[in-house]
């Protein structure tokens, strides 16, 4: 495993090393040795799986207070635009945002650490998204950001696609709304 990419003072973007020959591949999509040994400590706790259908734009998450999340996130199948931002009030990229591509044939593998907002877009037929929290989820711990919000100015790159989102995103809260009583503060 290495790390292909770091932004936003914290999350990473890894890439496993795969064995292919005539009969599929094999690759390690997780080890806590060699992830710890690229600076990734989390104790993952939970794991989570989703599929979506074309268009189906899930997000921007968070878990806030003693349930709040760092996550490792891979897609099994399909194509999404994945987007993550820094909430943590002090971080040099407090309020900016990062879009990274994935597909289920690379193998890539999202590090979003705690005090970050999570979403994606989903651009094939289907979608599957696997992924590893460092913490339990807690209903009365969510929190969230529109998609859309003006503030942030996210360019989901829709190609024509109609989002679909779940009434819960449809209600989410602003940035601004966020910025005056933030959850989340920068740790070096």
């Amino acid at each position: 495993m290495e790390i292909i990419g770091e932004f936003l003072n914290g999350a990473k973007l890894l890439k496993p090393r795969i064995f292919k020959d005539a009969r599929g591949c094999f690759f390690e999509s997780y080890n806590q040795k060699a992830f710890s040994e690229l600076g990734i400590n989390a104790r993952f706790v939970q794991e989570n799986e989703s599929y979506s259908s074309r268009g189906v734009l899930r997000g921007l998450h968070f878990q806030k207070g003693e349930y709040c999340q760092a996550k490792l996130l891979r897609v099994l199948e399909g194509l999404i635009e994945d987007v993550i931002v820094d909430l943590r009030l002090g971080s040099p990229s407090f309020g900016r945002f990062k879009k990274i591509t994935l597909n289920g044939e690379e193998g890539l593998t999202l590090f979003v650490p705690r005090g970050f907002a999570h979403g994606f877009l989903v651009l094939s037929d289907g979608a599957k998204v696997f992924y590893k929290c460092d913490n339990f989820y807690n209903q009365l711990s969510e929190g969230g950001i529109r998609f859309d919000d003006p503030a942030l100015n996210i360019d989901w790159d829709l190609r024509g696609i109609s989002p679909m989102l779940s009434d819960k995103d449809l209600a989410l809260s602003s940035f601004d709304e966020y910025n005056k009583n933030p959850v989340f503060k920068y740790e070096k």
